[in-house]
């Protein structure tokens, strides 16, 4: 009877991987992965951190579903861009420099991301340091400070950027933000930072545990209590001499839809939080159209196993399903899919939703399958002050995060922090 149960759930499964989960828009590959992070890398042209035309070149040169392609073309634009990068910073040509930096940081990101489809790949962490470290000589060269800091978190700390309007030292309101189950804090800066400067915010974009440099360098994995990283922070923020502590902003994107307002619902010095891609319930994000007695398969070793064998062989024919169970088991340290499965279960709002008390902005996008509804969910259960603002497709707006929008999604941003907090 098991194994029926288990058959029925495995086709069901599969079926679900291969057609939700992706973006509504076909941009450049057919397949909706690759077209999906196509558009999250061009989309970073309007605040320095790609060419359309290179992203174009490179596109064109990749094998649609060859996840070898993939990486290989976009190491290639990346390093030529590099290379661009130190001829123009020799030659004293700084903001050209700058440029190339900061747009061979996000190629070599991009790059990356694919090879979180197998575990013990080790160019991932050589070209996650040369994102890092390019993102760092271009920051070095910006015409506002942009300064990489540690901060202080339990028995070793948080990278972070500094991202400051000037060095005048006037108060002004100070966002804190963070991404989710892949970005960094790099892409931030060009998500966010670089629209807050420009705006008069002070920004800090962090990394925390199973993130980034976090992961990466410290093996440090996700935690559902996001108010044990936030509050340290916080702590931090509040020190520096140019920040009004009456206006400091969280912002969450992706899964940090669901990490940042779990951390206002305990850290209450916050004035405003905003959720991109909000979440409720992780466990319930991933698991809608899973069979009722998702949480007993799960919950018995024997099938748990049938569920990690099944998980496997749908993974050869699914590169999103590959890329997620991975990037989850390596940025939560499971050691399987079913333990993965199970351990996104400790991440719910539920039981302390109530407790948050800040201005909050709930953001969804009408095409935003990863988080299945979830931002609706949590708006409704919010007892706060709230807002919900829902990008639309024919608004181009309309893929989770708002990717291909930077600009449109920081206008609305923007507008409500302003009214909310204001300068």
């Amino acid at each position: 009877m098991k194994n029926i149960i288990f058959k029925s759930f495995y086709i069901c499964f599969f079926l679900i991987f291969l057609t939700s989960n992706i973006c509504g828009t076909t941009f450049i590959f057919e397949n909706k992965q690759f077209s999906f992070q196509a558009l999250r890398t061009v989309g970073y042209t309007f605040s320095g951190g790609a060419d359309i035309g290179e992203c174009l070149s490179t596109c064109n040169k990749i094998t649609d579903e060859d996840l070898e392609s993939w990486y290989n073309e976009w190491l290639t634009t990346a390093n030529r861009v590099l290379a661009m990068a130190d001829t123009y910073f020799e030659l004293g040509c700084y903001e050209s420099a700058k440029e190339c930096y900061f747009r061979a940081s996000g190629y070599y990101r991009t790059a990356e991301f694919f090879l979180h489809t197998e575990l013990n790949d080790p160019r991932m962490f050589k070209t996650w340091v040369n994102s890092r470290d390019a993102f760092l000589s271009g920051a070095a060269l910006a015409d506002h400070p942009i300064l990489p800091v540690k901060i202080p978190f339990e028995d070793t700390y948080l990278p972070a950027y500094l991202c400051l309007v000037d060095n005048s030292g006037e108060k002004r309101p100070m966002i804190i933000s963070h991404s989710g189950f892949d970005g960094t804090k790099e892409e931030l800066y060009f998500s966010l930072g670089n629209f807050a400067v420009e705006r008069g915010y002070n920004c800090l974009l962090f990394e925390g545990p199973g993130q980034g440099e976090v992961i990466r360098e410290q093996n440090i994995h996700f935690r559902p209590d996001w108010e044990s990283v936030v509050t340290p922070v916080v702590d931090y923020v509040i020190e520096l001499p140019y920040v009004d502590t009456e206006k400091i902003i969280l912002i969450g994107y992706s899964m940090g839809g669901y990490l940042a307002p779990r951390a206002v619902a305990y850290e209450h010095r916050i004035k405003a939080c905003i959720a991109n891609g909000a979440v409720y319930s992780m466990f319930e994000s991933a698991s809608t159209n899973f069979p009722s007695n998702i949480d007993e398969i799960l919950d018995d070793e024997d099938a748990s196993k049938e569920f990690d064998e099944g998980i496997y062989e749908a993974m050869k024919n699914s590169i999103f399903l590959k890329w997620f169970c991975t990037n989850g088991m390596y940025t939560f340290g499971a050691e399987s899919p079913s333990e993965f499965f199970r351990m996104m279960r400790e991440y719910t709002l539920k039981g302390c939703v109530d407790s948050i008390t800040c201005n909050m902005l709930i953001l969804d996008s009408e095409n935003d399958n990863l988080v299945q509804n979830q931002a609706k969910v949590l708006y409704d259960s919010l007892q706060c002050p709230k807002e919900y603002i829902l990008f639309r497709e024919d608004e181009g707006a309309d893929e989770h995060c708002q990717m291909g929008a930077v600009l449109i999604s920081n206008e609305r941003i923007f507008c409500w922090l302003d009214s909310v907090v204001g300068q």
